[in-house]
Parts: structure tokens; C-alpha cells; sequence
């Protein structure tokens, strides 16, 4: 048997690894019908594509406010509670979400303001879970260990778009129109009790460090590590311009009804494309995890991210729309899968949580801020021109950080060299 081989069932092997995986897994399905549930449900109350935008931007806004402070509480304070934290609001979240649409809610103000709530949520969420995997594995097991986790979070990102697609259009043909987003909330609810049960049982913890409230300089710690660092602050840059400006899946629910001329269950299998191209990918990075030719082959993947971008929005089938998304995800794989081990190699534990926030941010700017960006290009240009012109910006940023801004990003042989960056 093969070093990779065994280490990967040493990993799933872990009772606290296994534990952590399928938590992260429930709690990803859950998050994915909340965005199939809301999307559809706005886009149905108003038809603006502008309110596809604002649904990014109102998770956005506290996410970027409070990140900084939750790296630091990442790095002071015990990972896995502040997992479950975020798991009990989230849950709380989709239970409000859930009573407002069974009341036939006829305003979208109240589900924004619950959508901040999940971003402020999201905000302490992800640093804390970013900085809790490399504390469950060893420097050496990581690659495969994050190949793993993508591998059961995009399997995830497949099975709750479709299955709250699915929950949504049965529950709206057989109880009515407003059955369909308060089946799903619930739905959603329920998955995130069953990760907070699983979060629960992780025994392994980080020692917590138990210093004064953080000073500025404590808080720009993580953001002074990432500008030092020119290829890390390269990789992050590159994610956060590419996923901004290609951010086609944010007006998924106006290209269903409006250029497909389909439902629900239909959006919901378009929003789960992306997903089932990126589990594929990370199903296959588990078992040959990307060791030689990094850099490369991180651009080679934004480069086919911006390609599938442009040809999705020209496509006017489904079976087209469905394939360029599946692609369009497997690229994004291989940049997200780079990125994270490369970010997580490069810094030490005592900062992890801080530059995990940095990462975040560059997350969270990415996709939520991206959401509105995506809006408001396609209330400007109309809805086609807008995902085009957004694949092509894409295409132009990574040239731009290949060939200009960050070529020893583009040189980076082996994840090995990332140590000497410390």
C-alpha cells in the first residue's frame, strides 16, 4: 500500500478528524439550501436583479467589519466552541428565516437583516475552522487531510443545492407557495443541530491563550504576515479579483427563469454544478493531492474559471449551462485547494487564526461582495453582457498576476518551498 494510501486511512481513522469532516459537511448542506432557499424566494418577491446583489452584500458587510476581531478570537480562545457558537446562531437563523416565510413574509427587509446575522456568524466561523484543521493533523498530512475535507464540503455544495431545490418544488406544489422556502429553512435547521452534535464530540482542543483584549497591532497582525509575504498575499489577491469579477452563480436564479425559462428544481441543479465539479476535483486531489508545478497550475485553473465564465453566459441550454458550471467549479477546486494549503504551510499556529481572518476576508470580499458586484453589473449592462464581461475580467487578472504583479507566485514549484517563507 502506497504512503498517500495509508495516510489517508490513518486520517479517517481519527475519531475527532471524522467527526470534524461530517460536522463541516451537515453544516455545508444546510448553508447551501439557505442560499438556494433565498435566492429564489427574493428574486420571486421583487425580480430585480439588483436584490440578488444585496443578498451578498448584507452577508458581506459585518462579515468584513468583525473578521479581524474573530481571527484574534481564533488564536485566544478555544476553535472548536466557537464553531459551535456559530453553528447554534446559524441554526437560529434558518428557524427565523423558516417562521418568516411560513407567515408569508411580503417584505425582504427582515430576511436581509437575518442574512447579516449569518454573516456575522460566517465572520467567526471560517477563520475558526481555517485555523482548527491543522491542529487535527499533522504539517504533513495536511494536503491530503484539506483534499478530504474539500471532498465532503463539495459534496456538500452538490447535495444541498439540489436537495433544497427538490425540498423547495415539492413543498411549494403540495402546500402552496409559501411552503417551499419554510421547508427548506427548516429543512436547514435541522442538518445544523446535527453538525453542532458532531462539533460537540471532537475531544482534541487547542490550549486557549488568555491575554489582555487585543490592541490594533494584535488585530493587524494577520493582514502585516500576509503583505510580507508576497506570495501568499498574491494567492489570496488572485482568489479574491477572480471569483469578484467572475461571480456568475450569484445570478443563477434570474439566468434560470429568465434565460432558461425554468423552476426551482432546475436552479437548484444549476447551483449544484459548480459543487459536483469541485467534489469531483477534490475526490481526485484526496487520493493525488497537487505536490509539483503549484504555481502553474494555479493559474491554469483561473484561466479555465474565466473561460467557463464567458461561455455560460452565452449558453442558452441547459445541458451547456450545467457542464460550463461543472467545469467552472473543478477550476475553482484546484485554486481554493493551492490556496488553502499554501496559506495554512506558511504561517505559524500563533497567527493562524489572525491570517486565517485575513483569508476570510479575501473569501468573503470574493463571494458576498462579488454577489453584489454581479447585481449591480447586470441591473447596469443587462444580465448576459455581465456574466461575459465578468469571465473576461477574470482572464485579465490572471494574466496580470502571472505575468506582472506576482511572478514568484507563478514559479512556485512545490509546497515544500513554502516553509522557507516563515
Amino acid at each position: 500500500m502506497s504512503a498517500a494510501a495509508l495516510e489517508r486511512r490513518a486520517l479517517l481513522r481519527d475519531g475527532d478528524f471524522r467527526r470534524y469532516v461530517t460536522a463541516r459537511f451537515f453544516s455545508g448542506i444546510a448553508a447551501q439550501m439557505i442560499v438556494i432557499a433565498v435566492g429564489w424566494q427574493v428574486y420571486r418577491m421583487t425580480g430585480r436583479l439588483l436584490d440578488l446583489g444585496l443578498i451578498g452584500l448584507s452577508q458581506f458587510l459585518p462579515f468584513f467589519a468583525l473578521a479581524l476581531f474573530a481571527g484574534h478570537a481564533a488564536d485566544r480562545f478555544d476553535r472548536r466552541l466557537i464553531l459551535c457558537a456559530c453553528a447554534i446562531v446559524q441554526g437560529g437563523c434558518a428557524l427565523a428565516l423558516g417562521a418568516m416565510s411560513a407567515g408569508r413574509i411580503a417584505s425582504t427587509g427582515p430576511i436581509f437583516a437575518i442574512l447579516a446575522l449569518l454573516g456575522v456568524a460566517r465572520a467567526f466561523q471560517m477563520p475558526a475552522a481555517q485555523s482548527f484543521l491543522p491542529n487535527l493533523v499533522s504539517a504533513e498530512a495536511l494536503p491530503t487531510a484539506v483534499a478530504i475535507g474539500s471532498s465532503a464540503f463539495q459534496v456538500a455544495t452538490i447535495a444541498g443545492p439540489s436537495l433544497g431545490g427538490a425540498v423547495y418544488s415539492l413543498a411549494e406544489t403540495r402546500l402552496g407557495a409559501a411552503a417551499g422556502a419554510a421547508a427548506v429553512y427548516f429543512g436547514a435547521a435541522a442538518l445544523l443541530a446535527f453538525a453542532l452534535a458532531m462539533l460537540l464530540r471532537v475531544r482534541r482542543r487547542v490550549a486557549s491563550s488568555r491575554t489582555a483584549a487585543p490592541a490594533a497591532r494584535d488585530l493587524l497582525q494577520g493582514l502585516r504576515f500576509v503583505w510580507r509575504r508576497k506570495p501568499v498575499l498574491g494567492a489570496l489577491s488572485l482568489d479574491l479579483f477572480a471569483v469578484l469579477f467572475g461571480g456568475a452563480t450569484a445570478l443563477l436564479p434570474a439566468f434560470t427563469r429568465d434565460a432558461l425559462h425554468a423552476g426551482p428544481a432546475q436552479f437548484g441543479l444549476l447551483r449544484a454544478a459548480p459543487g459536483l465539479g469541485a467534489g469531483l476535483t477534490a475526490l481526485l486531489l484526496a487520493f493525488a493531492p497537487i505536490r509539483r508545478r503549484v504555481g502553474p497550475t494555479m493559474f491554469a485553473g483561473v484561466a479555465v474559471f474565466g473561460v467557463a465564465t464567458v461561455v455560460f453566459g452565452l449558453t442558452h441550454r441547459f445541458a451547456v449551462a450545467m457542464i460550463a458550471l461543472g467545469i467552472l467549479g473543478a477550476s475553482d477546486m484546484i485554486s481554493v485547494f493551492i490556496r488553502h494549503v499554501l496559506v495554512q504551510l506558511a504561517t505559524p499556529d500563533e497567527i493562524r487564526g489572525r491570517v486565517s481572518a485575513v483569508n476570510s476576508m479575501f473569501i468573503g470580499a470574493s463571494n458576498e461582495l462579488g454577489e453584489f458586484e454581479s447585481g449591480l453589473t447586470a441591473a447596469w449592462l443587462g444580465l448576459v453582457p455581465a456574466i461575459v464581461a465578468g469571465g473576461i475580467a477574470t482572464l485579465v487578472v490572471g494574466a496580470l498576476w502571472a505575468g506582472w504583479l506576482f511572478p514568484q507566485l507563478r514559479r512556485l514549484r512545490s509546497f515544500d518551498e513554502i516553509r522557507e517563507w516563515r
